[in-house]
């Protein structure tokens, strides 16, 4: 790991974690790889973690395991005992199985949330719009990419679907891997996409909606791998 790299325990305020050990690293670890901290192929060195964290090795094994299952960690080669593990490298030919399930789940969810047509969180939606809007032109990759998600978790909200929001939280953050090779040079692009995407949603209109939607997420695929 770079010895620049730097972990906030406990957050934006400063507090105590009121989570378990193993929860509170599972989320330091996963956005410090959706983010890049942690970079593709990195070893997830039980030993060093632990001391960045401030955490003993058992919540850091345990949070390692998890990030295996979900696919942002793979097995190291070599490992002894099946313990080793690095930051999963997405490959070309992943990447394009992973943005063919994306984009037709990412249109399912969009023709839903268009069919419900829920004033409130379209309402959020604006709102983090114009946040995002604002923030292409000079904020930093990781607020970009923070602030795109969050604009796919409200319209998962808006689709209002339980099983189809379980399935996507992981594919999205494998494909965040691939969609973070676009860095600064596509956010506002993004952005302009994205309220295209809402104002069919607003509109009621399911079909422009999913076609919007499943359509961004290929041209962004495609930026990233050219890129």
């Amino acid at each position: 790991m770079p010895d620049n790299v730097t972990f906030d325990v406990y957050g934006d305020h400063g507090n105590p974690p009121r989570r378990n050990l193993s929860a509170q690293a599972l989320n330091i670890l996963r956005r410090a790889i959706l983010s890049g901290r942690l970079a593709p192929g990195e070893r997830l060195v039980e030993e060093r973690l632990s001391a960045d964290l401030g955490m003993s090795r058992v919540p850091i094994r345990e949070a390692i395991k998890q990030l295996l299952a979900e696919g942002l960690a793979v097995p190291a080669e070599g490992s002894s005992g099946g313990r080793g593990a690095r930051v999963v490298q997405v490959g070309k030919e992943e990447a394009q199985d992973l943005i063919e399930v994306r984009a037709v789940l990412e249109g399912l969810n969009a023709k839903l949330a268009a069919r419900r047509q829920d004033p409130e969180t379209i309402a959020r939606i604006r709102a983090l719009l114009a946040r995002g809007a604002a923030a292409a032109a000079s904020a930093p990759r990781e607020e970009l990419a923070r602030l795109n998600a969050a604009f796919h978790d409200l319209l998962a909200v808006a689709g209002a679907n339980r099983a189809l929001a379980e399935l996507m939280r992981p594919l999205r953050e494998r494909t965040e891997l691939v969609f973070r090779r676009n860095g600064t040079a596509r956010a506002a692009t993004d952005w302009k996409e994205h309220a295209a995407i809402l104002e069919a949603v607003a509109e009621g209109d399911e079909e422009l909606a999913a076609l919007l939607a499943a359509r961004h997420v290929h041209r962004a695929a495609k930026d990233a791998m050219q890129g």
